[in-house]
């Protein structure tokens, strides 16, 4: 048996395995963030633990026996969040997270004092990255800065919680801006431009090898017959990645969760920062990938159900299984601001050609089709850095409406693949880095590919409806960035 967790922005999720790679059990526990003030975005890291505790309590509840006989145990989670810690392991603050936007400026600052920072860590310097969070803290927060002795990551967090060890693993360290990414390892010069050094930084391991073995009093807590090894694990894409078997050059996914990702393997490192791509490692040796990142994807269409009163069942029920025509109204997706291609944390969302025959279908059609534009500016990103698509899957919670799939696939002009058990994503993909960590299975032979259920084509008709609308929609960034910045 093999254990994954997923140390999410909304949720810890967990899941239990077995040889067969069967899902055995799954428990999820909710989480909330803490927005202090505009563009802020936080947790307190006790939370995520107290919610992994929950979720291995409720596995443990649904299925004893099968998590007594746990082997290794994974860790997936949210990428780029910021858990600073004292001598002692103490937390200093709450954690800045991914989709905060308060280091904009640091981000000049960074690429001023380290000019080989795209080279080496293969990417823009985005405010949600690790490394300007750290300049932040040291301009605003110096006592805090001062008394921080290492600085984790979501998921080595929890993992430093199961084990007592400070480790990390490459897809993760890839998203802080301090790692070397094509030599997998720490960059000094990257961490001397933040007034770090490796020993503020925790080890490094590989996603699949092992990392630790769990606290033997938390193995008593949940009947585990022997501590089970902790997998250096993966962030929540890579993870992702994992589950779906994407751990070959050519494989692609778009994933559909709280934050949206075109994602693209590669078995090289192959940065083009300038097109605001992502190039990072994978979890599994000798590999990589390329993403395009937006910051709203199921969760604009979970603001969209707050703001009317509707559950996202209820909004998506009435639009059927697939567009007939675009909608009349666009909207533009950034409610957190945007990071490929735009890298801007000022730039809000919007609605835009209302009239009084707009109806709720057709604005929620709108919310569906704003989040499929942003998906194809970030595959122009990738084209723009030499990677062409031929088809791919679909994950995260927005994978469950056939619409949604439906009207990505004409806006990107690519086959779309529904698959089996599409949400299970990062724990899943975690509780396969645990089983390699645990018996030293090779990723080929373990992260095989999930049955897919059907594949949405995009039609001709459709498709060139939906590129002029892009087009409007692209044309319509410079205008609202005039007004919200």
């Amino acid at each position: 048996m093999f254990l994954g967790l997923d140390i999410g922005t909304s949720a810890v999720k967990a899941v239990l395995v077995d040889g067969n790679q069967s899902v055995i059990a799954t428990a999820e526990t909710p989480l909330a963030i803490s927005r202090p003030q505009p563009g802020f975005s936080e947790q307190n890291p006790e939370d995520w633990w107290q919610a992994t505790l929950a979720s291995i309590d409720a596995l443990k509840a649904q299925a004893p026996a099968a998590l007594s006989a746990v082997q290794g145990l994974g860790l997936s989670g949210q990428m780029h969040g910021a858990v600073l810690l004292d001598k002692n392991g103490a937390v200093l603050r709450p954690a800045i997270l991914w989709n905060d936007g308060r280091a904009f400026a640091e981000c000049r600052e960074l690429e001023e004092r380290f000019p080989a920072l795209h080279r080496t860590a293969g990417n823009l310097a985005f405010p949600g990255f690790t490394a300007p969070k750290l300049i932040w803290v040291k301009k605003h927060e110096p006592e805090i800065f001062a008394r921080t002795a290492k600085v984790l990551l979501p998921k080595a967090y929890v993992g430093y919680r199961l084990t007592g060890e400070m480790v990390e693993e490459m897809s993760d360290a890839s998203g802080t801006l301090w790692l070397d990414v094509g030599a997998r390892d720490w960059s000094d010069a990257a961490l001397a431009a933040t007034d770090l050094s490796r020993a503020h930084m925790p080890r490094l391991v590989e996603g699949s090898a092992a990392a630790g073995r769990i606290k033997p009093e938390l193995a008593a807590r949940w009947g585990m017959a022997r501590p089970p090894v902790l997998a250096g694990g993966a962030g929540d894409n890579a993870a992702g990645a994992v589950g779906l078997g994407a751990i070959k050059a050519g494989n692609a996914f778009v994933s559909l969760g709280t934050s949206g990702v075109l994602w693209a393997t590669t078995d090289r490192y192959a940065p083009n920062p300038e097109s605001s791509v992502h190039a990072f490692c994978h979890a599994v040796p000798n590999i990589w990938h390329q993403m395009g990142v937006i910051l709203s994807a199921a969760s604009a269409l979970g603001w969209w159900s707050e703001v009317s009163k509707v559950s996202p069942g209820d909004l998506l029920a009435p639009l059927g299984d697939a567009p007939s025509a675009p909608s009349r109204v666009t909207f533009l997706p950034y409610l957190s601001g945007e990071r490929t291609p735009h890298n801007d944390t000022a730039i809000r969302g919007a609605f835009i050609g209302l009239d009084h025959d707009t109806s709720r279908e057709t604005m929620t059609q709108a919310v569906l089709e704003g989040v499929a534009f942003a998906f194809k500016d970030c595959l122009d990103a990738l084209v723009a850095a030499g990677t062409h698509l031929e088809q791919a899957d679909v994950i995260g919670g927005g994978s469950r409406s056939r619409f949604w799939i439906a009207v990505l696939a004409n806006v990107l002009g690519l086959p779309l693949n529904r698959i089996e058990d599409g949400e299970r994503g990062g724990a899943f993909g975690a509780a396969r880095l645990a089983r390699m960590a645990a018996t030293g299975e090779a990723p080929g032979d373990i992260c095989l590919p999930p049955r897919r259920i059907e594949t949405i084509r995009p039609d001709p008709v459709l498709q060139q409806a939906y590129a002029e609308r892009h087009a409007l929609y692209r044309a319509l960034y410079p205008a609202l960035k005039g007004v919200t910045s």
